[in-house]
């Protein structure tokens, strides 16, 4: 998944009234303003009263849902013929702020700013970011991200991802 698409997905679903937050590797690299390496799929959080607007778009867009087993009504992968995936991140939040469907993004969480391709986009704040990425066993690609955003964030390493 390129800067490119990513972008250009992005933009189409604002320019229709759909918002959406980038998460995971390009996440980091939108709250860094620079790509710090490829990445196989964009993940995307959203909200859902948004969710049966976001998948007819996505549609016009050539993507479909890709069934693979592991897919909830909550967390699922689009897929268009090029070869392009969309990591869908589904969540409600009452009133109050308590989240009350989906993936558990914790009230503010998602109110981090970033750069794609000199595109404003929004996504995961940078300290819940981080927490997310030091959560769980890291891969490489993992404890890349962990140090890029402990250096530029002051954000301190644990011991699991040094």
């Amino acid at each position: 998944m390129d800067a490119e698409t990513v972008c250009g997905i992005y933009g189409y679903l604002a320019e229709r009234g759909v918002k959406i937050w980038i998460d995971g590797g390009w996440c980091v690299d939108a709250l860094l303003g620079r790509q710090t390496r490829r990445h196989p799929d964009l993940d995307v959080a959203l909200g859902r009263e948004d969710e049966e607007r976001f998948v007819e778009h996505m549609a016009s867009l050539g993507y479909t849902r890709r069934h693979d087993g592991d897919d909830t009504a909550w967390n699922y992968v689009l897929t268009d013929d090029r070869g392009h995936s969309v990591d869908v991140h589904v969540f409600e939040y009452d009133q109050s702020g308590r989240n009350v469907y989906g993936i558990a993004y914790p009230h503010g969480s998602l109110t981090g700013e970033g750069t794609i391709d000199g595109r404003t986009v929004a996504c995961v704040a940078p300290e819940w970011m981080f927490a997310f990425k030091t959560a769980y066993a890291p891969a490489d690609k993992d404890l890349a991200d962990v140090r890029a955003l402990s250096e530029a964030f002051g954000f301190e390493i644990p011991p699991t991802h040094r």
